[in-house]
């Protein structure tokens, strides 16, 4: 072999890495890391195991551009249900559809300048935000209330506010799930979902949103796993046509990255080594590989260093091009580079905003908590009344989250407790304490019930809760059954710490107390 082939083989090695942004285990940069940062790796992507707080997190991520200042630091921080950096307590940020219930585009761009703040503060220099998917299907499993809207339209603007949110903060946008993920039945983490539309309904209501996103100047744009009937057999993330559409007919030529390759909908059908292959192949750019501890719990170093391979490999073996992987990785650097500028430029240490134009005065740290609830409380609404819930137990219905957002009805019982001076009690416990109580004679509290559009409304148990509860706080999309007689309900629209804490407002707005 001579120097030309070792060369040739270096560059593709370095390419094959610069495409790829995987997870890891620990809140700390682990040693394969840093030595694949040091050969060209593309970037990393944070999940909340990877988060205590702002100052590890902050070092976590000088860490990694320490050892390549242009690798790009990646989360999935929407606001609202889906958050990293505040996986704990909850987003200090109303979600999606809150905003679009406000539909107020200024306050859209102002949350998301204000959480592209925090997330610079952070180091983070991309958030898989915002969503740009119509979501029509009321029983969508995955997006929802991840959503601004059921309408084209709306979305649109809102999607052109966050994106332009975001860049006033100095973080890169991703909308997403291309071409739409809105109007789907099933979770692309686990299955594989279809988007049954005609073509004319593509491109007058799924595809309207990503428009916007592209001429609102969106870094990059994340693929969705599901399939587009008349679009042939393959995912989005996989299929040349649909991503071609997007270079072609929208114009985009940002970064197109995408959805996690460890997720069900790809990952059971064509492993994630042969998903990596055919997603470049078909024109995407950047590779999320997922979350190596849930719902993964496979090793990140090992799994990476298969996709390296798996990358070279289909280079040499003439399956991908040369070209096409050194096209990717281009792109990836050069968004990579434009974020390391950013921060050179502004600085991230004061909390201060990196702006490119427009107004630069940044949101003072200590506002933004405040700001989050003020503009989540214009998307309360309110039915019915009640009387004093000071000290009330606070039950959630739904036994279960999904894997984008986890379990948000956690967050929102614990904060209407607090707010209510009152307790958070399971509904196995619920039970037991009505049955002590009727068997004892003995008064019961006032009962806060939190649900979401996952909430069993035919569970007996839940039934039975239903008719003896004071106040509801709803944080889903989805009609509430007919014949529900709770006398006092609160819709949130968002899962979030900000709707919990308006929604609790709410509450203490119409009770009186405490």
């Amino acid at each position: 072999m001579n120097q030309t082939d070792l060369t040739a083989g270096d560059d593709l090695r370095r390419d094959a890495l610069g495409v790829l942004a995987p997870g890891f285990v620990g809140t700390t940069l682990p040693p394969w890391l840093e030595q694949l940062l040091d050969e060209g790796l593309g970037g990393v992507w944070l999940f909340g195991h990877n988060v205590e707080d702002e100052a590890q997190v902050r070092a976590l991520t000088d860490a990694v551009h320490g050892r390549r200042a242009a690798a790009l630091v990646c989360a999935d921080e929407e606001g609202g249900t889906v958050t990293r950096l505040h996986h704990a307590e909850g987003s200090p940020w109303p979600g999606a559809w809150a905003l679009g219930v406000v539909d107020d585009a200024e306050a859209t761009r102002t949350v998301y300048r204000g959480l592209g703040e925090q997330l610079a503060v952070a180091g983070i220099d991309l958030t898989a935000a915002p969503d740009a998917d119509v979501n029509t299907e009321p029983d969508n499993p995955v997006i929802g209330v991840r959503s601004f809207g059921a309408d084209a339209g709306l979305v649109a603007r809102h999607v052109s506010a966050a994106a332009a949110g975001l860049a006033e903060a100095g973080v890169a946008s991703c909308a997403k799930h291309f071409p739409g993920h809105g109007s789907t039945t099933l979770d692309s983490h686990l299955d594989l979902p279809v988007l049954d539309v005609d073509p004319q309904t593509l491109t007058s209501r799924e595809l309207v949103p990503f428009r916007a996103a592209v001429d609102a100047g969106t870094d990059a744009i994340m693929t969705g796993h599901l399939v587009v009937p008349g679009h042939g057999d393959l995912p989005a993330t996989l299929n040349p046509a649909l991503l071609g559409m997007l270079r072609e007919e929208l114009g985009f030529t940002g970064v197109i990255c995408t959805d996690a390759l460890d997720m069900a909908a790809v990952a059971d059908r064509y492993g994630r080594e042969r998903s990596a292959v055919l997603a470049l192949a078909a024109g995407a750019d950047l590779l999320c590989i997922g979350n190596p501890v849930f719902p993964g719990d496979y090793d990140a170093a090992e799994d990476t260093a298969r996709l390296v391979e798996a990358v070279v490999a289909a280079v040499r073996d003439g399956e991908l091009s040369a070209a096409r992987l050194a096209e990717a990785a281009g792109r990836v650097r050069a968004l990579g580079a434009r974020q390391a500028a950013r921060r050179a430029g502004h600085g991230r240490g004061d909390g201060g905003a990196a702006t490119d134009g427009g107004d630069s005065t940044p949101l003072p740290p200590e506002g933004r908590d405040d700001l989050g609830q003020r503009v989540a409380a214009r998307g309360v609404r309110i039915t019915g009344a009640c009387g004093s819930l000071s000290g009330a137990d606070v039950v959630a219905l739904s036994r279960r989250g999904n894997i984008a957002s986890g379990a948000r009805q956690e967050v929102v019982s614990g904060v209407l407790a607090q707010e209510l001076s009152g307790r958070v009690r399971t509904l196995d416990q619920t039970v037991d304490e009505a049955v002590d109580d009727r068997t004892a004679g003995t008064d019961r509290g006032p009962l806060v019930l939190v649900s979401d559009d996952h909430s069993g409304w035919d569970d007996p148990t839940i039934r039975g809760l239903l008719g003896r509860a004071d106040a509801l706080v709803h944080t889903g999309i989805r009609d509430l059954p007919a014949d529900l007689a709770v006398p006092r309900v609160v819709r949130t629209y968002g899962g979030g710490r900000a709707s919990a804490l308006a929604g609790a407002t709410a509450l203490r707005g119409l009770g009186g107390e405490p």
